[in-house]
Order: C-alpha cells, then structure tokens, then sequence
C-alpha cells in the first residue's frame, strides 16, 4: 500500500504556524485532487487546504484546534482505491434545452475553463468579474411613471421571486433571504438597494440585541492567529514610528450630491457606491501630489512608491485586517468601487488571502460606519500615512456669511514623522479635504 502525507506548506510570505480549524474529511474518505481537506487559520486569514493526491484518507494526523508548525504532516493518504477520474457523458437533448433557458435567462453561461490541478494554497479560484459585458443593454432611466409606483410591493414567495443573477449573488455574499425582501423593481424585482436595506435592517436588529450575562465569570480567550498578528503589528508600529496626527472638518455635502448622481448612473449599475470611493480616489490624488506620504522607511533609505496598494481597514469576525487594492492609481472609479466591493465581501466572509494583506502602501479607516466623528489612527506597519474617515452627517456650517445645513465630516490622519514633514502631512490632508468638498477636481 502506497501512503502519502500531506505536510501543512507555507501558503503566505514567511508564513511559521497556522492553527487547524476544521476538517472536511475523515479517515476513511476517499478523496480526489484539489478537494477541500481542511481549513487553517494562519497569522493573516484563514485558508482552505486542496489535497494533492487522490485517495483514502488513512489517519488524521493533527487534531481541529492545534496549532504546528509548517512542514508538519497533518494528514496521510493512500494511493490504494483511489477514484478514476470519470469520462464526460454526452449531452441528451434535455440537458441541451435546459442549458438554453439557462442562457435566455441569466444572459451568459459561466466558464471554468483552464482550471488545472492546485496541490498547494487557496484552490481553484473562479473568475471574478464586476465589469459589464459586451453588448449589455443599459437600465431604462427612471421615469415619472416609475416614481409614481408604489415604494414597495409584497414580498415575493420563493416561487416568485424575480432577481438577477447579480442581485441574488450579492444577496448570498449579505446573508439575505430573498423570500423576505420587499422588491421595488419596476417590473416587481428586488433591486441591489433592496438587498443592501434588508441586510442593513438585519445588521441593526443584531445589533441592538442585549445578550444575556454568561454563567462563567470570566472568559480567557487564547492570543493567537489574526489576533496575535494585530497586537504585534500594532505594538510595533506605535513604539517604532514616531506618529504625527492632524485634523480637519471638511463639507461633504458635494461629495453626497456626486454619490447620489453616480448611484443613479447607468454606468454604475450593478456597483456599489459610497463616499469611501470618493475618499480612496481623494488619497490616490493626493498622493500624487504628495508622494513621500506614500512611502516605506528601513534602516538604511526611505522607499518612495510611485504606485499605490491601497489598504482598507477592515472590522471581520475574526478581527481587524487591511487587505489592500494592487495598483489602485490605475483604476477608473468604477473599477475602483468595483474593486472596494469585491474586497469588502471577501473580508467579511473570512476568505482574504494573505497576499491580499500584504505590500500595502497607505490606508484608510472608515470609522464613520461605527457614528465615530474622528480618531487618531495607528499605521499599518510598513507605510508612512493613514486616513480616518468621520461620520458625516447634517451640522450648521457657515456658508458664504449664513449659517446653513451641510453634510460635514473630519478627517484624522496619522504619518511616519521620520518621512513625513508636518507641511507634507498638512498638505496631504488638506488635498484630501479638497476634493472631498469638490469631487470634480477629481476631473482635472
């Protein structure tokens, strides 16, 4: 009998250890190449294990819980028995009929085409796409008719619920049962806003639930994994750069106007818009304009980045991680907010890769989701500035003598004193600042 072991690799940059959290098979299973066999938690995220051979599983080597090293065996399997890869089956003409309605109705069939074996790291990954396809018809503009119409309709049954491929994938990602949202689609679809507001009603009611006081009077919870990792970088950063912050209140009422246009636009269809987009492309300018805030320093130089990875603080279940955006100086604003999505769900299901984590260059926190008007942000380890974005909401601000209601944010940075000057850091923020009361500066 032939047996292989299956030694835990190294699937981050330098990754040591990694905790196993939950197996998929057991002793006894056969298995087959690339088949999930475990899920490890390391410093960064956690990571699904595809098996490298195909099999049966003989022994479980590390039990769920432990964490070991890398290059320790944590599971062995035999060769003896393993499954034949089955031969395609013709098509009948039934299963080409139902591949039509399929295609007449979503408007393309999904490929999976040139997925090879993976023996190590994240598995077969799917494409990934948010831009629109060729040839795809753009939504009607709302009409006076449509305003008309009644704000909602009954919530659909299962049986007739009428959503897009789109709007059910983003229903899945939040969680959001689509036989209890209330669809205000013109023709009585659920719409991404009628998504994104039953997920947000879920969210409050979670929220604002007061859990019972446990039985145990104390609670030690291990320092390891995602957590451990936060606690080193974060003692790292404050006693190793020496932290400037500065402060500013800003009007935004003209970034909510360009938000609300933009969620109306054909060309964002199907893309979620905010005013962190307007942030990140405000930073992108401004770091432009201020390249030494977009900097590393080490021992012997300071290495200025003429590219930015740029890193959204992110709150997940397991803690606080900043996966970042590769190249985001590159990206229109709708691949950007595209991309600000994408990274978002990724985050909250726990599936950022570890190389998604890495190679940032500058961040931003949104803490205004939380209602926090400011804060003074610590860096992410390696660079050199650090955006907080505020809450912004309706205050009395002065407007040309007269005192008005805007839409009024602040801004809290924190930068690297070793790199960044206070007259740079001053006129990053205040760049920043600039276009968050102007958002067409971004079209100069």
């Amino acid at each position: 009998m032939s047996t292989s072991e299956f030694n835990l690799p190294d699937v981050g940059e330098g990754l040591t250890e990694a905790e196993i959290v939950a197996w998929r098979v057991k002793a006894g299973d056969t298995v087959v190449v690339n088949q999930v066999l475990v899920e490890i938690e390391t410093a960064k995220s956690l990571v699904e294990l595809p098996s490298p051979f195909a099999g049966v599983v003989t022994a479980i080597l590390v039990p769920e819980g432990q964490t070991v090293d890398v290059g320790t065996p944590i599971i062995s399997v035999s060769s003896d028995g393993a499954p034949a890869a089955p031969a395609p089956a013709e098509p009948t003409q039934a299963d080409l009929d139902a591949r039509g309605a399929v295609s007449d109705t979503a408007g393309s069939i999904s490929s999976e085409e040139g997925q090879g074996a993976v023996l190590v790291g994240y598995g077969i990954k799917g494409q990934v796409s948010s831009r629109r396809q060729r040839g795809a018809v753009a939504p009607a503009a709302t009409t006076p008719a449509a305003s008309a119409r009644p704000s909602s309709v009954p919530a659909a049954s299962a049986s007739t619920i009428v959503a897009k491929p789109p709007i059910r994938k983003l229903a899945k990602d939040l969680g959001v049962n689509l036989g209890e949202v209330n669809p205000t689609g013109l023709a009585g679809e659920i719409t991404r806003d009628d998504v994104i507001r039953q997920a947000s009603q879920a969210s409050l009611f979670r929220n604002i639930e007061t859990p019972a006081w446990s039985s145990d009077r104390e609670e030690r919870i291990p320092v390891k994994g995602v957590r451990k990792a936060i606690a080193t970088a974060m003692v790292s950063s404050a006693f190793s750069a020496p932290h400037v912050s500065l402060f500013v209140d800003v009007d935004a009422t003209r970034t909510m106007e360009f938000v609300k246009r933009l969620k109306n636009s054909a060309d964002f269809a199907g893309v979620k818009v905010s005013p962190l987009l307007i942030m990140a492309k405000a930073m992108i300018w401004a770091v432009r304009r201020n390249p030494t805030v977009n900097a590393q320093w080490t021992d012997s130089e300071i290495i200025v980045k003429h590219y930015v990875n740029f890193g959204i603080a992110a709150a997940t279940p397991r803690g606080l991680i900043v996966p970042n955006i590769k190249d985001a100086q590159e990206l229109s604003i709708r691949e950007l907010a595209s991309a600000i999505e994408q990274l978002t769900i990724t985050a909250r299901d726990g599936k950022t890769s570890p190389a998604d984590q890495t190679g940032g260059t500058i961040t931003v926190t949104n803490i205004g989701v939380f209602g926090m008007d400011t804060g003074t942000p610590i860096l992410n380890p390696g660079e050199a500035g650090i955006v907080a974005l505020g809450t912004i909401k309706q205050k009395p601000w002065v407007v040309d003598g007269e005192v008005r209601p805007r839409f009024v944010t602040t801004l809290g940075a924190s930068f690297d004193h070793r790199i960044v000057d206070g007259d740079v850091a001053s006129r990053f923020l205040a760049d920043v600042a600039s276009i968050i009361e102007e958002p067409a500066l971004l079209l100069d």
